[in-house]
């Protein structure tokens, strides 16, 4: 854990999904690996795609790919790595912890909400499958694909939707995109390790690190050790 940032407050917690409560770590892997095999690129494990993983994300496939990447490659590349994601994610579980302390926090009174940049038609029944629905007041992915990019704005007008607070809000997400979107609209935030980004890019961040959701709202001050 990250000592070194002061523990946020929070009466409302938005989480992210893939990499935070969704462990999907395996199928992210699989398919870049997918990717590299279409440029004839050497395979990445998970310590590889952590150490260049950052936004934009094209950087991070030019350092994997060895190339510059042009717009139509771009193209390529997106609609290759989600169909290959696609295929793998029934074999994804829910973060070890994330059950007992979603429950565990909606049950002592408090709100959370879901907000990815996952497409939304496709994570709205994600969450369903695991019978997450009636503990998020809110649940928000991506609708427009070509609105993708930051986070930042996507924050913005899920907190204004909730009619939430950003300065009674925290953030859970899992790269520094999270800590950034969380910034802009004004509201706190935890990073977990737990997903794509290394541990120094996150701490980089100034933002309190952690190694699971458990640990990410003990550091909630207020709140209940789960």
């Amino acid at each position: 854990m990250n000592e070194s940032s002061s523990s946020p407050t929070a009466d409302h917690i938005v989480w992210d999904w893939n990499g935070t409560l969704l462990a999907d770590n395996h199928a992210v892997v699989a398919a870049v690996n997918v990717v590299c095999s279409a440029f004839g690129a050497e395979h990445v494990d998970l310590y590889r795609w952590r150490s260049v993983f950052g936004r934009p994300l094209w950087r991070a496939y030019e350092k994997v790919l060895g190339r510059e990447i042009a717009q139509r490659d771009w193209a390529r590349i997106d609609r290759m790595y989600h169909e290959a994601y696609r295929e793998l994610l029934h074999t994804c579980e829910l973060a070890a912890d994330a059950p007992e302390v979603l429950l565990g926090w909606w049950n002592a009174g408090r709100s959370q909400s879901l907000l990815s940049m996952f497409f939304h038609e496709e994570l709205v029944p994600l969450v369903e499958s695991f019978g997450l629905s009636s503990v998020f007041s809110r649940v928000d992915g991506l609708r427009d694909p070509a609105a993708g990019g930051s986070k930042a704005e996507h924050l913005v007008a899920h907190l204004g939707a909730l009619g939430v607070d950003p300065s009674e809000t925290v953030v859970v997400g899992d790269v520094a995109d999270d800590a950034s979107a969380a910034e802009w609209a004004g509201a706190d935030c935890v990073l977990v390790s737990t997903g794509v980004m290394s541990r120094e890019a996150l701490e980089a961040t100034g933002r309190p690190v952690v190694d699971s959701l458990g640990e990410a709202v003990e550091r909630l001050a207020g709140a209940r050790v789960l």
